[in-house]
């Protein structure tokens, strides 16, 4: 039935007319139609009509003085937009182009945006950063070495941020030994670039920290501009103390990376690379202490060993004393030998001296040898009895020297034999030289003593 209630009228021949597409079939057409020919676009205008619903989406156009789009922003590439835009703000947008199939709304869905000015804020970051790479401050030649451990960190950066937080749990987990001293400043807005400046002075003259962080966490070019400012990059570049620069996330570059010298990604990548690993630590110091163990037993065997093979070499001056005494009673007896000998000779002499005498002489002449021979035997005996008594004093005479040489008595007069490093006797200072290692036996014991000073003078 028709609008006026008549039945409609069906034709008995077979419809020629072209298939209609239905309204959602258009819009989907013109939908892939625009998204495979505009992949990404980057487009800048006036924003207006901002709404920003519970969800959490913003919903605005973009328009310049002759047309208007629709844009679209989800909510999980708005949440680093700070701050938030406002009505009539010139932006720049990067985003895909579609439609909206429901109403049929050509728009983009917004990926990316930012304040119009960005242009200008990227084209002096490049400027600056030739002027300082043309002056040498990006030469890792003039960079410091970050210590492997180090005994005080110090933190620039803001002290309600999460990079704060993020650090000290890094810190916590890795060293928590390490002290650390947050030095606060604002990390974004006109007074950040001098508060910067202010607290990497005021970190040099506390002297306390051997290394510094400065950062903050992330944000849009302009939340990370005055990591981007001249004074605060020369402020880096002269800091006496190492510094690691941990400025946004891992896509954003400062001028700060690059004057620092060491870059982080992150302020928790910053804390990583700033403190060793307890764990890793504990594990080499045990392994330490097991290679010193074994070097310390394998160091004390050696020596055993070579203590057995010089005292087997050392020969005891008591055997030396034995054999000297020893030697003297050989002399002592072949004296006494020879002395027994020669009183029978001279006897046996006197003896036939005296028969020739009394069978050859009168008796005048035998009294006058017999007295002479009695004269004779008491000068021979008085001579027998010096020579003995000569003998004995000389035998006397080198007991005494034997004594006086012998190494046990000079040792216990309070002298003592010293044996350098080789078991060698040191008879000139100038055989031993500093740090030399010396042992010194006395009369009772010995000792082993290292040189620390040679004097050649002989006074």
């Amino acid at each position: 039935m028709n609008d006026l209630g008549a039945p409609f009228l069906t034709s008995p021949y077979p419809d020629t007319r072209p298939r209609a597409l239905t309204v959602s079939e258009l819009n989907r057409q013109a939908r892939h139609l625009l998204e495979s020919s505009f992949m990404q676009v980057w487009v800048e205008g006036e924003l207006s009509s901002f709404s920003k619903p519970s969800s959490g989406h913003w919903y605005f156009s973009l328009k310049d003085q002759k047309c208007q789009i629709r844009c679209a922003m989800f909510r999980g590439a708005n949440q680093r937009i700070r701050p938030l835009p406002r009505e009539g703000d010139q932006i720049r947008i990067r985003g895909k182009v579609t439609l909206y199939e429901n109403r049929g709304d050509f728009q983009i869905i917004v990926e990316h945006m930012e304040p119009a000015g960005i242009g200008a804020l990227q084209q002096a970051f490049e400027a600056l950063k030739l002027k300082l790479h043309a002056e040498g401050l990006f030469d890792p030649a003039r960079k410091k070495p970050i210590p492997s451990m180090p005994r005080h960190i110090g933190v620039i950066t803001s002290p309600t941020g999460a990079a704060i937080h993020d650090i000290l749990t890094v810190l916590a987990r890795r060293c928590p030994a390490i002290p650390v001293t947050l030095y606060p400043t604002a990390v974004q807005g006109q007074a950040a670039t001098a508060d910067i400046v202010r607290a990497i002075d005021q970190a040099q003259r506390h002297g306390v920290a051997d290394l510094l962080i400065i950062g903050r966490g992330g944000g849009s070019l302009e939340d990370l501009w005055c990591f981007n400012e001249e004074t605060v990059a020369r402020a880096i570049a002269s800091c006496s103390i190492p510094t690691v620069s941990a400025v946004g996330h891992e896509v954003d570059v400062t001028i700060a990376d690059f004057v620092a010298d060491l870059r982080a990604p992150t302020p928790s990548a910053a804390a990583e690379k700033a403190s060793p690993d307890q764990l890793q630590w504990l594990r080499r110091l045990g392994e330490q202490e097991l290679r010193l163990g074994q070097s310390a037993r394998r160091l004390f065997q050696r020596l055993q060993t070579q203590l057995g093979h010089l005292a087997a070499r050392l020969r005891d001056p008591r055997r030396q004393l034995q054999d000297k005494a020893q030697r003297m009673d050989e002399l002592d007896l072949r004296l006494n030998k020879a002395m027994a000998q020669q009183l029978v000779q001279t006897r046996l002499k006197a003896n036939h001296l005296s028969q020739r005498l009394s069978t050859q002489s009168p008796h005048k002449t035998l009294l006058a040898a017999s007295e002479q021979t009695t004269r004779l035997n008491d000068r021979l005996e008085a001579a027998i009895r010096q020579q003995l008594r000569q003998q004995h004093e000389h035998l006397q005479h080198n007991a005494q020297t034997l004594h006086l040489v012998s190494p046990l008595a000079t040792l216990g007069r309070g002298y003592a034999i010293v044996r350098d490093d080789q078991n060698r006797i040191v008879r000139n200072s100038e055989a031993l030289s500093e740090g030399s290692s010396i042992t010194a036996r006395f009369g009772q014991g010995s000792v082993r003593a290292q040189v620390t000073e040679v004097n050649s003078d002989s006074h």
